[in-house]
């Protein structure tokens, strides 16, 4: 399958005619909790040609192929993405951070030595607590719930935890975050995890009493301790304008930053 990947990457580049930085794998895939049939979402961050930042016209910042049911393949403009960046955005950080890579260039290597700056905690924070309490509401409160539900809801709230603890984006990895699970629940979810990884990705079963009570807890506890966290301190737009400029003029074969453009009378 991953041939046939970066095949379709390719194939958008030259059809879209964009430069892909870098393309990985998101979901449960990534996140290390895949069924047997789980798809594919594959995501990338690409750059147009300098011209095209500089038309007045708005243009679309996404990049959009449903190939097969089997592969989601989306990506996101340069300019979209260090906007979101300079938010906090969760899941560009996820992106980043994947664990299967199917291409990259440089600039994953300049965007990783300062993307930490912009992690606002408790911007990732009320992210992954809200994510896991909408889950929690919506999927898991029926006597028959589907087993894959209950990782949308462990992992944001393990994630929540990896945040206080660490201060920083937390892994992508589920295994990475069951460090913060209870004691008295590893048992219990590491059963579900091994039916999660051989049973089909709709499969069904009865709720589970132990980890339901543990969510509740642990989502009220979490509003509280986050409620009380100050508010994040944003970073200057300096040197995400800086990546920026970089990257779309080395995209074009351009090695040197134009000279500042003065205004005045001749």
């Amino acid at each position: 399958m991953k041939e046939i990947i970066q095949k379709q990457l390719m194939e958008i580049e030259q059809k879209e005619n964009v430069k892909i930085l870098f393309a990985i794998e998101s979901g449960s895939r990534a996140w290390g909790f895949a069924s047997p049939d789980s798809d594919y979402d594959v995501r990338f961050i690409y750059a147009r040609p300098v011209a095209e930042y500089l038309k007045l016209e708005k243009r679309r910042d996404v990049i959009e192929y449903m190939l097969t049911d089997e592969l989601d393949i989306n990506g996101w403009d340069l300019d979209k993405a260090l906007k979101l960046l300079h938010t906090s955005n969760p899941t560009f950080f996820e992106w980043s951070n994947s664990p299967i890579v199917y291409k990259q260039t440089d600039f994953l290597k300049k965007l990783n030595r300062i993307k930490n700056k912009y992690f606002y905690c408790k911007t990732g924070l009320y992210h992954y607590l809200n994510m896991a309490a909408g889950n929690y509401r919506e999927y898991l409160k029926k006597d028959q719930v589907k087993l894959k539900k209950y990782f949308y809801v462990l992992r944001p709230l393990l994630a929540c935890e990896w945040i206080l603890d660490k201060g920083t984006p937390p892994s992508m990895m589920f295994n990475d975050l069951l460090i913060y699970l209870p004691q008295n629940l590893c048992d219990i979810v590491n059963n579900l995890l091994d039916m999660k990884m051989n049973s089909p990705e709709m499969a069904r079963g009865k709720k589970i009493v132990e980890i339901n009570n543990w969510l509740k807890i642990e989502i009220e506890q979490l509003e509280a301790k986050i409620a009380k966290l100050p508010t994040d301190q944003k970073q200057s737009w300096e040197e995400l304008n800086e990546l920026f400029l970089s990257e779309v003029m080395t995209s074009e074969g351009i090695t040197s930053a134009p000279q500042e453009m003065k205004w005045g009378r001749a």
